[in-house]
This record gives structure tokens, C-alpha cells and sequence, in this order.
């Protein structure tokens, strides 16, 4: 029988532990939070660390918080820089400026404030978007560059990619969905986070209650959709960036298993010399929720190679 009770507890702290590492959203020390004032906007930002500086961009569905696991990995020898991204997380929320050609002026602004002048940059779903755009425009303050899951307007095959049906948010917003929306936050993104994952549970009741709550912010949803709505212009911008050439940068284009996968490279490839392609096994789309221990050891092997 005690056999029995110890074998039930120890399962029940295992999952605890498991639980509780996946509502995990503080930075720990070494990293500080700022609020930097950049290229005519806030930008919340956590930093932490020393030696070669990396940046870490999030996308939509959650913040800079989603990096706490990788941000503790890489503290140990990178500085470490993780904004939220204009209107998004605890960034403020302007009224426009939401085309990634402005937002990658808001991430060299935050580095000159910092004065940091070259980076490694580790992004994930828009924050591939802002990541190109900055790479694209600030060639030279650009190592290495990592891309998970998520095209990149105008390269490649973005027409295409925009015909698949469950990318209908992609063309939604307007202040009638802000209505609809309202109060309303947790039902809008359990869709992505439900319909993007390979397991939806591994995307956590915690997880979801800490980024609603910030989603349902004043202004949180309207500058969402606002990036989304920049997509035209985000292709019309990449396209002239890519009239220049293409990127020469080292890429690794991850994408998850079950979800865009070995696309990724494929895409990145129209706009790469360099590119080595990954999976994040076992995974959808919310790699740090579904399988951050393989993200973590991907990213982490392929910035090791620029030492």
C-alpha cells in the first residue's frame, strides 16, 4: 500500500512540476525589465546576460513571455534581449506603425538604446516578419538568423500560402470584430491555439489565461488585427528589400512537424543564400508550449555555430 500511495504522489509532482514549468512567465535574475522609448513608440523589454546578444521576437497569440525557457538557456553565455512587439504584451499600443518595416526600426532602436550593435535574431510566427524586415534593413547588424513557423509576406509562394482556409484571419479585423471580440478575448485565441497545435493540451489552461488577460488590454485586440492588416504592405516592402538581393546571413528555417515543417526552408530560400532547414519534432505550431526542449537545444546548436 505505500508502495501504491508513494507511487501516486511522486506521479502527481511529476505533473506538477510539468504544469507549473509551462505557466512559467518570469524572467528570473539575471534579466531586468525596461520600457524604452523607440522610433516613436514604448517597447516593453526584458534583458539579461553577457556575450554575443541575441534577440528574441514573439508572434501573435502570445508575448515575449513565450521565450522564458530559451531566454534561460541562452543567458548563460548571450546577451539576452526580448521585447513585446508594438501594441502587443506590455509594449505600448500606438495607433499605427504596424507594418514590419516600422517595427524592425522599433528593434534597432531598442539596440541603440542598449547600444548593441550586432545580434543574432530568434523569432517566431510575426516576429519572423519583423525579423526579415530588420535583417532585410540593417543588413550589417545581423550574425545569424532563426525562423520558426511562419511565412514571410511577399517571398516565395505567399500567394498561395494566403488561399488556405484556416488562415481567414488573416483579412479580419475592423472596429465591428473589435466589437465582436470584446470581452470575448479567450474564445478568439483558443481557436489558434486549439487549431495550431499538434496537441492542444500542451498549449496550458495557464498559458491561455495569462495571454488572454493581456490580450483583453485596451487597444490589445485593435492592434493585433492591425498586424495582420499590414501584410499588403509588409509584401510590397520585402519585395523591394529582396530587389536589393538576398539575404547572406546564415538562416535556419525551423518549422514544427505538424505544422509548416520543411515549407519553412523551402520558403526562406527565395530570400536566403544560406539556409539550413529543421523540424521540431513532435510539434505544431506553438513550438515553446509543444516541445520547447528540442526548440531550445535547435536554437541553441545553430547560434553556437557563429562563436
Amino acid at each position: 500500500m505505500q508502495q501504491v500511495v508513494l507511487f501516486l504522489v511522486t506521479a502527481w509532482l511529476s505533473c506538477w512540476s510539468f504544469v507549473s514549468q509551462a505557466q512559467e512567465f518570469n524572467y528570473p535574475k539575471p534579466f531586468q525589465t525596461r520600457e524604452i522609448a523607440a522610433n516613436g513608440t514604448t517597447v516593453h523589454v526584458r534583458v539579461g546576460g553577457s556575450g554575443p546578444a541575441v534577440v528574441l521576437l514573439h508572434g501573435y497569440g502570445e508575448t515575449g513571455d513565450m521565450w522564458v525557457a530559451l531566454a534561460k538557456d541562452l543567458v548563460r553565455d548571450h546577451t539576452v534581449i526580448i521585447p513585446d512587439l508594438r501594441g502587443m504584451g506590455r509594449s505600448a499600443i500606438p495607433a499605427g506603425g504596424y507594418d514590419k518595416k516600422t517595427q524592425a526600426a522599433d528593434v534597432a532602436g531598442v539596440l541603440d538604446a542598449l547600444k548593441i550593435e550586432r545580434v543574432a535574431l530568434v523569432t517566431h510566427d510575426i516576429g519572423n516578419m519583423v525579423g526579415f524586415a530588420f535583417a532585410a534593413a540593417y543588413r550589417n547588424r545581423v550574425t545569424r538568423f532563426a525562423l520558426i513557423d511562419a511565412p514571410v509576406p511577399g517571398v516565395g509562394p505567399w500567394e498561395e500560402i494566403l488561399k488556405n482556409p484556416l488562415l481567414w484571419h488573416f483579412r479580419f479585423g475592423g472596429p465591428d470584430m473589435e466589437r465582436l471580440v470584446a470581452g470575448r478575448e479567450r474564445i478568439y485565441l483558443d481557436r489558434f491555439w486549439n487549431e495550431f497545435s499538434a496537441n492542444p493540451k500542451r498549449f496550458s489552461e495557464g498559458a491561455r489565461k495569462h495571454y488572454a488577460k493581456l490580450y483583453a488590454r485596451p487597444g490589445a485586440m485593435r492592434a493585433g488585427f492591425a498586424q495582420f492588416a499590414a501584410f499588403d504592405q509588409d509584401a510590397i516592402d520585402n519585395k523591394a528589400f529582396l530587389a536589393a538581393g538576398k539575404l547572406d546571413v546564415p538562416v535556419l528555417a525551423l518549422g514544427g512537424e505538424k505544422s509548416f515543417g520543411l515549407t519553412m526552408a523551402a520558403v526562406m530560400r527565395f530570400a536566403a543564400n544560406n539556409v539550413e532547414e529543421g523540424i521540431v519534432p513532435d510539434s505544431g505550431h506553438w513550438i515553446m508550449e509543444e516541445n520547447p526542449k528540442a526548440t531550445v537545444a535547435l536554437v541553441h546548436a545553430f547560434l553556437d555555430k557563429g562563436k
